[in-house]
């Protein structure tokens, strides 16, 4: 790290960072060890509030209308608000304890959830970033205001379209986006003009409330009981129907060029008593990446005219339901210069010897030689936004401009907003091999592994909304480039509104997977085959 031209404030914020690096570490494994699914991390958000409310923060719990959301703010007098946020929601079918091999975690289902990016890395740093800025605008006087998020459900994109639907994003100056790297030509970097995709998620609902309407013609067969008439097709039928009668028509749903995903899951699919009850109750969720919202339309008109059919088919009632809808990410370079400026002062991370020698233990039980640098040569180096923006431009036409998804769009279209990219443990690998997913699961909950990922983040962080609040040009810059891109800021001629109402109920009441505890102990919701 090179922060000689840094400015006092500056090296306040990144001394702070280093002195309580240690117990920051033994933070992020708190999180990493609550694996906590989407709208059920209820110990991960209560653990951020009792914390930003020592730190001095004022917090509201359940923002939104989200049981696992929060909203906490802290200022230091009349000044510009910069936001943030922790996410912090594990995924389904990743358990993987911190060892190097492929071993569940200890005392919950071998499918329960793991951090797979990971989350928990994520929100420590971001909060790590806004606790060392804070920590500097105290000590210097610095007048502005922080608003740090609490984001559940990223996996699904839920949070953020209902915090800015219900206008939390409103008031802020400018906002910080930070995501472990998920792209190596841009392991450390930022996004320069490809923004993240809309992201669209819908369940339908199909309910077979009165079989005994499926036929009334009499044939009873002689014997006038349910046993010998003919059974409705009902709520299990209906949902096979959708999930065949979708996959048949995707290549039907939009042209075949730009890159765009559709996948399913089906939440329940079940609830009769007995051989010849109709099923009442199924339900299925799509959810797509595109990359424009007119496609994301196209596609679920498509998928509303199956669910209508396939209901009619079934002798079931239809109930179409979002999840969630997303907006194209809207770039800001003045942002994006202002992080990356700060990022080339502070450099790339570095991994010791200790995490190393973790990843070589995990290509030698892997059958592979070990490498004497074990970690891909992309996740140390420093990729200026512009280069990293070419890397993308080559594998994608020239008209589409937005790739993947991710919820962090929401704050793009309320406040000029940088999408930050630091390197993750990655393993190189041999020509032709890829590793098991288990692999990065692992070192994500390993501190050698994984500190210095976060721990970069939050001095970028850091150093970056001291400038924002400093410097006299940061912030004006990217807030002039905010209304030339959306003509005229929130309500501007190009810009996009939240695309759910402000009256939106979040989607929490769903069978979602989540632990509970019965008189068998805690146990994962998803039933499985004893290991």
């Amino acid at each position: 790290m090179n922060n000689s031209e840094f400015t006092a404030e500056k090296k306040c914020a990144i001394a702070w960072i280093e002195e309580n690096v240690g117990r920051l570490s033994a933070d992020h494994k708190t999180i990493w060890d609550f694996h906590e699914p989407s709208w059920r991390e209820y110990k991960s958000a209560a653990w951020y509030v009792d914390r930003l409310r020592a730190e001095g923060f004022t917090v509201e719990t359940g923002s939104g209308g989200m049981p696992t959301a929060f909203c906490a703010e802290w200022s230091n007098g009349e000044g510009p608000t910069i936001g943030g946020y922790a996410e912090y929601d594990a995924v389904p079918g990743t358990s993987q304890a911190p060892v190097p091999w492929r071993e569940p975690r200890e005392g919950v289902s071998r499918y329960a959830a793991g951090h797979t990016d990971p989350h928990s890395a994520l929100g420590m740093g971001s909060f790590t970033g806004f606790l060392a800025a804070k920590h500097a605008m105290e000590r210097h006087g610095i007048k502005g205001r922080l608003k740090f998020f609490g984001e559940p459900a990223e996996k699904m994109c839920g949070s953020k379209p209902v915090h800015a639907a219900k206008g939390y994003y409103d008031d802020l100056g400018a906002a910080i986006s930070f995501h472990p790297h998920s792209f190596p030509a841009l392991a450390n970097s930022c996004f320069w003009d490809t923004h993240s995709a809309p992201y669209w998620s819908r369940i339908y609902t199909f309910e077979c409330d009165n079989p005994e309407t499926w036929q009334q013609s009499g044939a009873f067969a002689g014997v006038a009981h349910s046993h010998s008439t003919a059974r409705a097709p009902g709520a299990i039928d209906a949902v096979c129907l959708m999930y065949t009668s979708s996959k048949y028509m995707k290549e039907s749903m939009l042209p075949h060029h730009g890159s765009w995903s559709l996948n399913e899951f089906i939440l329940y699919a079940g609830h009769a008593a007995a051989d010849n009850l109709a099923p009442g109750l199924a339900q299925i969720q799509y959810s797509l990446r595109a990359p424009t919202l007119d496609m994301c339309e196209r596609v679920f008109d498509v998928l509303d005219r199956n669910a209508e059919h396939c209901a009619a088919m079934s002798h079931c009632t239809i109930r179409a339901e979002w999840i969630t809808r997303t907006r194209a990410g809207l770039p800001n370079h003045a942002m994006a210069e202002t992080a990356w400026r700060n990022f080339e002062a502070i450099g790339a991370p570095q991994w010791n010897e200790e995490a190393r020698a973790f990843g070589r233990e995990i290509q030698k039980n892997l059958g592979m030689e070990p490498m004497e640098d074990p970690f891909l040569p992309e996740i140390q180096k420093l990729t200026a936004p512009w280069e990293g923006e070419k890397a993308f431009r080559a594998q994608l036409p020239s008209w589409q401009m937005n790739l993947a998804a991710d919820d962090y769009v929401e704050y793009t279209w309320h406040a000029p907003t940088v999408r930050l990219y630091v390197g993750r443990p990655t393993l190189k690998a041999p020509p032709g091999y890829r590793y098991p997913e288990w692999t990065r699961y692992a070192m994500g909950g390993t501190p050698a592994c994984i500190d210095p990922m976060w721990t970069t983040a939050g001095k970028v962080i850091a150093a970056t909304i001291l400038d924002l609040l400093t410097d006299g040009t940061s912030l004006a810059k990217a807030q002039a480039e905010f209304k030339e891109r959306t003509g005229g800021g929130i309500g501007g001629e190009k810009w996009v509104a939240p695309l759910l109402p402000d009256d939106f109920d979040a989607p929490v009441n769903y069978r979602w997977p989540e632990y509970v505890t019965t008189p068998r102990g805690l146990e994962w919701t998803i039933p499985t085959a004893a290991d």
